[in-house]
């Protein structure tokens, strides 16, 4: 009778052990060592199979606890197809050539017998392997007490009820994921259509550009926005600032190429009175003055190289010492730069540094010029003429499908900056409430129809024509001052062979210049 009441007492303490585990390792770990002190057992190990069927993990083996079954020669894949338990002795495991099993052998303190007993819940699923270990290899006085097979049916039922739980907390963060998911899309969604308000266009360069804008929002990465002149990187360097949680913060705007490289630096870093000539008194830095926000430097191409290394420094530690100060200063700003000029081969040339571009380039946007996306050229048309409107009070309706056509015809080496210029010239000269026209559009003095006909008298003719001979038959003396100029360009590309860059020297013309307005009278290099 003592001896029952004591199984009795041993079984209740055991049961309440297993019933408070909360997590299914620690369930396991408990198992083990109260039936390794239950039992007078070496060591006790609980296999668990995961969901493919094929590979068993023990936890407290760390990296030697994955044992892969796929090998029907395995002692575990046995016991698997099978379903039964069994006993396996030393002498006959030291034959199985599989190393992790050997590895599990060795932690046991190498036992004469091991009693390996597959767990099962009530729908029949393997739950995984219980693997009992000692030196007597009887195990019908273990194995047939009512206390183990007791013990086995309460483990077996909490490991299905952490399996349980854990399914649910995997299926309560599956879908708080999925919600947080739609959630972000809703946001990115409402970003982006607020982001197309001004970053206009329905083609897919556009569209793509938008979504990477809302992204780069999001983060704190230094941004580098690059693109030809006039395609809108100072809209995109504003959407990043309006988007991000800086947009109730300073967005402070520098323009490298504006400020002479003697006064960047005081611009940027601010003064002390009296730090040199002419400082009559303080003054604060740009960078001061982004602190909180966001700070663009545009054209940042241009920045001299002796400022450069200065402003790597900046970036790395966002400490900064304003000229004549005796103390470094904090600002905590978000960087976003642009320039249209290639990069990558001003640090071949030498005028950049390698390691402040790459700084610079956390989040690099490439916009598409305006000529590589004629599909925008409708939504940017309207855009524009609404502005119009909207600054002046009244102007045209819109814009008519001919026009568009027209438009459609050139290259618009200005990009949209250029396009904003002719439709705005065009909405002064269309009366209010109509839409523009073809006509109006060749009637501006920044754009021509590379398909209309001349006008007599004043077609493209030779240098000679244009120079003063045959004065008498024209009739449009605008036509005839383009066609001269058209025809001076075409000379003298002929004469250096369509090398542009020595062209527009001798014609005293920068090459971007040179480069439009052979665009503009469709010359091309010879």
């Amino acid at each position: 009778m003592g001896r029952m009441q004591m199984e009795l007492h041993t079984g209740i303490e055991l049961a309440v052990a297993l019933t408070r585990q909360t997590t299914l390792p620690a369930l396991l770990k408990t198992a083990t060592t109260q039936l390794e002190n239950a039992f007078g057992l070496t060591r006790c190990w609980a296999l668990e199979l995961d969901l493919s069927g094929r590979t068993l993990h023990c936890s407290d083996l760390a990296e030697t606890g994955e044992f892969d079954c796929g090998d029907f020669s395995h002692p575990f894949a046995h016991l698997l197809q099978t379903g039964k338990a069994r006993e396996l002795t030393r002498a006959a495991s030291y034959r199985l050539d599989h190393p992790g099993f050997q590895n599990l052998i060795e932690a046991s303190d190498r036992p004469k017998s091991l009693w390996l007993e597959p767990l099962k819940g009530d729908d029949g699923r393997t739950l995984g392997i219980l693997i009992l270990c000692r030196d007597e290899c009887d195990w019908s006085g273990i194995t047939a007490q009512p206390l183990y097979r007791g013990l086995l049916q309460l483990l077996t039922h909490q490991w299905i009820v952490q399996l349980q739980s854990r399914d649910q907390v995997w299926q309560r963060r599956l879908l708080k994921r999925s919600l947080d998911n739609l959630h972000d899309a809703e946001t990115l969604r409402k970003r982006g259509e607020k982001l197309a308000q001004t970053l206009v266009g329905a083609s897919e360069s556009m569209t793509s550009l938008r979504a990477q804008v809302v992204r780069a929002a999001s983060s704190q990465l230094s941004v580098l926005v690059q693109g030809e002149t006039g395609c809108g990187k100072d809209v995109v360097a504003t959407g990043i600032h309006e988007l991000s949680d800086r947009a109730d913060g300073p967005m402070v705007v520098v323009n490298c190429a504006a400020i002479p490289d003697s006064l960047l630096e005081s611009e940027l870093f601010g003064h002390t009175k009296g730090a040199f000539s002419g400082a009559d008194q303080a003054k604060e830095g740009l960078l001061a003055q982004a602190n909180g926000g966001t700070l663009f430097l545009d054209e940042i191409g241009d920045m001299p190289m002796a400022l450069q290394s200065k402003l790597l420094r900046v970036l790395e530690s966002r400490q900064f010492r304003p000229l004549g100060a005796q103390k470094e200063q904090h600002s905590d700003f978000r960087l976003v730069a642009a320039t249209h000029q290639p990069l990558r081969q001003s640090i071949e040339d030498g005028m950049f540094r390698r390691d402040l571009f790459y700084r610079l380039s956390q989040f690099p946007l490439q916009i598409t010029p305006l000529r590589e996306r004629p599909d925008d050229l409708e939504s940017l048309s309207r855009h524009f003429i609404r502005l119009y409107t909207e600054r002046e009070g009244a102007g045209p309706l819109g814009i008519s499908s001919h026009a568009l056509k027209l438009l459609a015809t050139y290259d618009f080496p200005g990009n949209a900056r250029e396009l904003r210029n002719i439709i705005e010239l065009a909405c002064l000269q269309t009366p209010t409430g109509d839409d523009i026209q073809p006509e109006v559009l060749r009637h501006t003095d920044l754009f021509i129809d590379p398909c209309a006909s001349q006008t007599p008298g004043a077609e493209l003719p030779g240098t000679e024509t244009a120079a003063g001979q045959g004065t008498e038959g024209i009739r449009d003396l605008k036509a005839a001052a383009q066609a001269f100029e058209a025809a001076v360009i075409r000379d003298r590309l002929r004469q250096y062979g369509g090398n542009r860059a020595q062209a527009a020297e001798s014609l005293g013309l920068p090459k971007r210049t040179l480069a439009h307005k052979c665009l503009k009278y469709q010359v091309t290099d010879l």
